[in-house]
């Protein structure tokens, strides 16, 4: 027998009523009720940020409902039928909350109806206020009671009586370490308001059109959009919502219901995007409040996309040529001119070949690792190019590979001797596979030299769609290996190349050398990552590698008798690969996770948070800025790539020379937690900006920042320090 979900919402509240009557009429008794699977299938929880409060202060909380497998609950607009989650505070005298804090809900669709909803876990916040009247010293006792309809195949509903005790104190409130991720991770899911981006809603016949204009220092697409509205019967929930972009405005078409219900004057709601409404990884949820109007504002087409894309192109073209000189990039591409250097008397037809396999090898790496980065991107990492080599793992395995290649060429072993003895008709296979090996190899190597005129091409790629990108960073394949198809293609070039002789192995003993320098720059990136411990391991490993060459290189070589060359070429793999394999294995061990603020990226010269150093800069009369992150707040990453990242405050920075300091609060330390307090916060992302003028109080921004926010801070202190001169 079908059941079907309760009727459309118009009908929800007097059928929830005498279906809610009929069943405690026809209720079996308890017993009966567990054995046949009865009961609540959610589980409400009421937690804390704080385990202390302060009169005056302010804290959050959370109702937390654990839903079991395939139970859902609703949103505060539940969609075509259902009913939001209700919570009902009974707080001491003195305490008030604030509205509830909704997370961005899922749509869901079931036998035709759409629901907006949750599933698994769902946090909903709410800040609490603490009046100064409240006498400290005693405990306190906050109870929530929460009711909501849990859905599955049939709707139930449910209820929870919630409750947790804070001790009041006069002292700054202390955190619950407990629960500090967990409303970090709650608080990415709340909406953020519009800030920079320019929201309008008219009606146009039939269909509701939301346009939002993209800020000027934001160059990412948000990706694919959906509105969710405050009001019900409002939109229909079950049409499709189309989407298009013209210049910088993004414009949602939505269907209106076909209720014949008056549309409200002010359209409230949520736009849910696929990316991030900072960037990718950043919040995918914007509050919007847009007053109807007879039109959108004009946002003519913009020719700059098509010209921004080629000018993108060309810059890529012209960055992957000059990889080629990057120092990184010449030992292995030295090994590929010895390459050339060995076909200088070969057909003009396999020389052509070679060029175009070791272009193929090329893109097909540049591909490869342009579609992890979109991915691991699309996936909420927060990656740069080059990415690869911020993995202690990778640099391990590249640092082996090189160090092994190196020692192939000052002749401690050689590779591939055993496949002299494959017929002749099989060189040119293996040729092409060194072709491929060696395009592969330089790619890998030169990702992170992203050298001039590549910098701006590659941050135009990672904000624009997959396509985009890819086509970026085809071109800065087809740059870099440019130079080596011109060469194959036109032997005539190779007349320049030496005759054979003995300075031949003398230039291969040389890149030797130039490859054990790579090796040096790659344990020099692994100790700025991982710390000198590591970078003594993987010497260590470098060493048994060393051993393990020469074994095979004195033992198995094709002179040996066969039962040497199997016994050499075992012991030689076992002694690399258990060597490697014990530092992949071990390395975090070693690690130690270092925390240099003035060795960011972004070039503000972040120094270690201290009291001392704040009160001293403070009475110099200089200009403070105090950033409050940690590593597992998702908005303080975000805020980082998007406004510190930006060049026009890197350089108001610099000129109004302030002092900037960094908060750690990735671990706990008592003394950030007291700044925090101090500021009135117990929670990060935080940042206060001190203007240099004694006896002046911070000024306190808001929690997401944008460029746009810190310039106008900024420009508002150089005024006053211009104002007195004038």
């Amino acid at each position: 027998m079908k059941i079907s979900f309760l009727p459309p919402r118009r009908f929800c509240i007097p059928f929830f009523v005498a279906a809610l009557f009929i069943c405690l009429l026809l209720a079996p008794p308890p017993g009966i009720l567990a054995q046949a699977g009865g009961g609540s299938h959610v589980d409400a929880l009421l937690i804390s940020e704080v385990k202390t409060v302060q009169p005056g202060g302010s804290f959050w909380v959370a109702v937390r409902l654990t839903m079991g497998d395939g139970w859902l609950t609703y949103w505060r607009n539940p969609g075509d039928f259902g009913l939001a989650t209700h919570i009902d505070w009974h707080l001491p005298d003195g305490f008030s909350a604030g509205p509830v804090r909704w997370p961005y809900p899922e749509r869901i669709v079931k036998q035709g109806q759409v629901m907006y909803g949750y599933y698994d876990t769902v946090f909903l916040l709410t800040e609490i206020s603490v009046a100064k009247t409240v006498p400290p010293g005693e405990s306190v006792l906050l109870q929530a009671e929460v009711s909501w309809l849990e859905c599955d195949h049939i709707c139930i509903p449910g209820n929870a009586d919630t409750k947790v005790t804070l001790a009041v104190k006069a002292n700054p409130p202390e955190v619950n370490d407990q629960f500090l991720e967990t409303f970090s991770l709650a608080r990415s899911q709340i909406p953020i308001t519009a800030g920079d981006w320019r929201i309008n809603a008219v009606l146009d016949g039939n269909n509701l059109v939301i346009q939002a204009i993209r800020p000027d220092w934001l160059l990412d697409e948000p990706g694919s959009i959906r509105f969710f509205p405050y009001q019900d019967n409002v939109i229909d929930n079950a049409a499709g919502q189309s989407s298009s972009i013209t210049g910088n405005a993004r414009r949602l078409t939505i269907p209106l219901t076909k209720m014949n219900l008056r549309v409200p004057d002010t359209i409230r709601g949520i736009l849910v995007s696929e990316r991030g409404w900072r960037g990718p990884g950043s919040e995918k949820a914007l509050e919007i409040t847009a007053p109807l109007s007879s039109d959108l504002p004009a946002e003519g087409t913009d020719s700059s996309g098509l010209t921004g894309l080629w000018l993108a192109l060309l810059f890529s073209f012209i960055g992957g040529m000059i990889l080629n000189l990057m120092p990184c990039v010449l030992p292995v591409l030295s090994i590929k001119i010895m390459g050339f250097v060995n076909q200088a008397r070969e057909e003009q037809v396999k020389s052509w070949q070679h060029g175009a396999v070791f272009t193929a090898g090329v893109l097909l790496s540049f591909w490869t690792l342009a579609a992890l980065l979109l991915l691991f991107k699309a996936g909420g990492a927060q990656l740069g190019w080059g990415f690869q080599l911020q993995s202690p793992v990778f640099l391990i395995l590249l640092s082996s590979f090189l160090f092994l290649f190196g020692l192939s060429m000052f002749g401690v072993f050689e590779i591939g001797t055993s496949l002299t003895v494959v017929a002749g008709n099989t060189r040119g296979i293996i040729g092409f596979g060194g072709s491929f090996v060696s395009g592969i190899t330089a790619t890998v190597v030169a990702t992170p030299c992203t050298a001039p005129f590549m910098g701006s091409a590659l941050g135009f790629s990672l904000t624009q769609p997959a396509w985009t990108s890819l086509l970026v960073f085809t071109f800065i394949g087809l740059g870099m290996s440019t130079p080596y198809v011109l060469i194959s293609s036109f032997p005539i070039l190779l007349r320049f190349v030496p005759k054979p002789g003995r300075w031949m192995e003398s230039l291969k003993q040389f890149m030797g050398f130039l490859l054990l320098a790579t090796v040096i720059w790659l344990l020099w990136i692994l100790g700025l990552q991982a710390g000198s411990s590591a970078v003594i391991l993987m010497l260590s490993v470098l060493l048994v590698t060393a051993l393990g060459g020469w074994i095979y290189g004195r033992w198995g070589s094709l002179a040996m008798p066969r039962h040497k060359r199997i016994a050499a070429t075992t012991t030689a793999f076992i002694l690399i690969a258990g060597a490697n394999t014990y530092t992949l294995a071990t390395i975090d061990r070693y690690t130690v996770h270092q925390n240099q603020p003035g060795q960011n990226s972004n070039n503000i010269e972040w120094e270690p948070y201290s009291e001392e150093a704040v009160a001293q800069a403070q009475r110099e009369g200089q200009p403070v800025f105090i950033d409050f992150t940690a590593a597992w707040c998702l908005s303080c990453q975000v805020n980082e790539q998007v406004t510190f990242n930006s060049r026009e405050v890197r350089e108001k920075f610099k000129t109004l020379d302030i002092r900037s300091f960094k908060a750690d609060w990735t671990s706990r330390d008592e003394r950030i937690t007291r700044a925090l307090a101090r500021y009135g916060r117990n929670s990060v992302p935080l940042y206060v900006l001190y203007s240099g003028e004694p006896g002046v109080a911070p000024q306190i921004l808001p929690e997401l920042i944008t460029p746009g926010i810190v310039l106008k801070a900024l420009n508002a202190i150089e005024e006053d320090n211009r104002s007195p001169g004038q």
